[in-house]
């Protein structure tokens, strides 16, 4: 068992539960930038589990643009399966409707034994008051943001959405923006791997090569089933 930090005198209910990302995207497809960011925040934030989930039909992307999500739920658990840290869920593939964060946020946050923090991009951060009921993201489980080396100085005094800008303190001791409701949003920066979805989609429909852009189990799932491709 890890020692108890001082930081996790501060996040809410830190020391006695179990500390979970939820990691959710488009997977369109799934890349090594997902993987390695996915990973350095599991690390850094001592995380038990980061479970990845793709969306269904996300609200903030054409649907022409996205394959079918069995293909892009399946390339996922074979780029998570060699991790023993990571697993996957069809949680939001299992809705009718578009996939909304608040839904899938609260749909975890029922599960009390565990503490949560959801994890993303700083591209989708900055868009987050955009989101479904975006004011109420921050009182259902932790943040963290994900953003490049050098970034943070770059940053206004307050990263966070203006609207709930009063609603948070700083603290130095954990780096983090305490929440009214105790939760707090991190911004840490990652190993950028200058990689993109649309990057790779755009490669395979030129036929040109994606090895070690993607994992070797990915590549040849997109093979076989001929994604991506024009023809």
């Amino acid at each position: 068992m890890r020692p108890k930090s001082k930081e996790d005198d501060k996040i809410k209910g830190g020391g006695q539960k179990k500390r979970i990302g939820l990691f959710g995207g488009t997977f369109n497809p799934i890349h090594s930038g997902h993987l390695r960011g996915a990973e350095e925040i599991r690390e850094a934030f001592r995380l038990q589990e980061v479970i990845f989930i793709p969306a269904a039909l996300p609200p903030h992307k054409g649907t022409k643009e996205v394959i079918e999500a069995k293909h892009r739920l399946e390339m996922v658990r074979l780029a998570t399966a060699t991790n023993p840290f990571f697993s996957t869920t069809d949680i939001e593939l299992l809705r009718s409707e578009k996939s909304y964060s608040i839904d899938t946020i609260r749909y975890f946050s029922k599960r009390h034994q565990e503490a949560f923090f959801f994890i993303l991009g700083r591209d989708a951060f900055v868009e987050i008051e955009t989101w479904k009921e975006f004011q109420h993201l921050f009182s259902l489980c932790n943040f963290i943001v994900m953003t490049r080396p050098g970034s943070q100085k770059a940053l206004p005094s307050s990263p966070l959405p203006e609207a709930l800008a009063s609603l948070f303190r700083y603290d130095q001791g954990i780096k983090g923006w305490i929440h009214t409701s105790g939760y707090i949003v991190y911004f840490k920066e990652i190993t950028v791997l200058d990689i993109s979805s649309t990057k790779i989609r755009e490669l395979i429909e030129r036929g040109e090569s994606v090895r070690y852009l993607i994992p070797s189990e990915v590549e040849a799932y997109i093979q076989k089933n001929r994604l991506y491709r024009k023809d």
